[in-house]
């Protein structure tokens, strides 16, 4: 069973970094697209970034310039790193395949406040 496991959330003062971390489990890791979203609260969730098995990346507008996603095949994980954060990236951050499967894992909280 396809399983994601989202860590490293937390609160940051603007201009801050976060890591973020997800792994992966019950697919091949290696053949996926995988992608970060995050919804905040009132909003729908959506795309901030994706990285393609051969390692090309592609970043919402919002964030780009900011963030940077990673992955590793062989410990079936997906990075995002977070660099001058701001208030408006407050949300709850999931990572997924892109396009996204109905399977998703608790997500991890990042704040970006004073």
């Amino acid at each position: 069973q396809v399983q994601f496991v989202e860590s490293g959330g937390g609160l940051v003062q603007p201009g801050g970094s976060l890591r973020l971390s997800c792994a992966a489990s019950g697919m091949i890791f290696s053949f996926a697209t995988m992608g970060w979203y995050r919804q905040a609260p009132g909003n729908q969730r959506e795309l901030v970034a994706f990285i393609r098995s051969g390692g090309s990346t592609n970043y919402a507008d919002s964030v780009k310039g900011r963030f940077i996603i990673t992955r590793d095949n062989a410990q079936n994980t997906v990075y995002l790193q977070m660099n001058s954060l701001r208030p408006e990236d407050t949300a709850v951050y999931y990572c997924n395949t892109r396009p996204y499967s109905t399977i998703w894992g608790q997500g991890t909280q990042v704040t970006v406040s004073s």
